[in-house]
């Protein structure tokens, strides 16, 4: 496998080694000791798959005091997934990084804790599957609005599908530096 750095700290795009032939492909999707290698040292704890339709946006998402580092990939179709640093004492403190995911190029993007994350689909359907290194709390869960004009990210969608939590996130500048992630946990193993 092969690792790409990003302009934001941790953020990491992977490019998996593929091995093909008329029959079809293999790839790991996960190796902890190789990706401990590569300095992505978590322990991830829980896999979830969301299956979305074309024109969907599911984000931007974060949890307070249980930040989850996640490993993010399509498995099917194509998405622009978003990763916005919001860890207050980062130099990049409120800017964005996209990439698009597909089960064409079978990406992945490793975003460290202290990010919220999301992604809209651009193709017909697409399954998202993603590793968290923390258990999902829903009483912990926050978010920012996906169109912040402050982010400015630049979605390759104009009027997305959102759900109503989604479409009633505040703004990065409306948040208290205590309702941001508190960075990644003491344990470094999580």
């Amino acid at each position: 496998m092969k690792t790409i750095a990003t302009p934001l700290e941790g953020l990491v795009i992977i490019e998996p080694k593929i091995f093909g032939d008329n029959r079809g492909f293999f790839l790991e999707t996960h190796h902890q000791q190789r990706y401990r290698n590569c300095a992505i040292d978590r322990i991830f704890v829980q896999d979830n798959l969301s299956f979305s339709v074309k024109g969907t946006l599911r984000g931007l998402h974060f949890q307070t005091t249980k930040p989850q580092a996640k490993l993010v990939q399509a498995l099917t179709g194509e998405i622009f997934d978003v990763a916005v640093d919001i860890r207050p004492q980062s130099a990049t403190f409120g800017k964005w990084f996209g990439i698009r995911l597909s089960e064409q190029n079978k990406y992945q993007l490793f975003i460290p804790e202290g990010f919220a994350h999301g992604f809209c689909v651009l193709s017909e359907s697409a399954h998202f599957s993603y590793k968290c290194s923390d258990y999902y709390d829903p009483q912990d869960e926050s978010g920012i609005l996906w169109s912040d004009q402050a982010l400015a990210i630049d979605w390759p969608l104009k009027n997305p599908i959102l759900s109503q939590k989604d479409s009633q996130f505040p703004h990065l500048a409306d948040l208290t530096p205590d309702s941001l992630p508190r960075g990644r946990a003491d344990n470094p193993s999580r």
